[in-house]
């Protein structure tokens, strides 16, 4: 059985590690100066495609663009 001493501290919290690095992403987002950060925010929108299937083929996809909530 594994010891608790070898834990990383975001997975003692409860966290994954995608969570934790995105936690630190935003930290380090907020803490640049203007033009950067402007910048930065806008590199953080999301956009991607969802394709519904029927009969085992795809129908038309759907663009979407989403930004991360704060």
């Amino acid at each position: 059985m594994a010891s608790n001493a070898a834990v990383p501290f975001w997975r003692a919290a409860g966290m994954t590690y995608i969570t934790y690095s995105n936690i630190c992403a935003n930290l380090v987002r907020q803490c640049l100066k203007e033009p950067y950060k402007s910048e930065a925010l806008a590199r953080e929108k999301v956009h991607f495609s969802i394709s519904k299937w029927t009969d085992g083929k795809p129908q038309k996809p759907t663009i979407r663009s989403d930004t991360p909530e704060d």
